[in-house]
């Protein structure tokens, strides 16, 4: 059986990305800019994490 345990390193940069995208998509340059940056922090961060023990 799987654990979620495991997972628990995905969720900060996964609800930045999501998060980020939802504000890219919002008719609004500055939210539109805001979650550009949002979602590449996100994906960074993401990386960051990828293999860290």
């Amino acid at each position: 059986m799987v654990s979620l345990f495991g997972y628990a390193d995905e969720i900060g940069p996964t609800t930045l990305i999501i998060v980020g995208f939802l504000l890219f998509v919002f008719p609004e340059p500055a939210t539109s800019a805001l979650g550009a940056g949002l979602m590449l922090f996100g994906v960074a961060y993401w990386f960051w994490e990828w293999n860290r023990p």
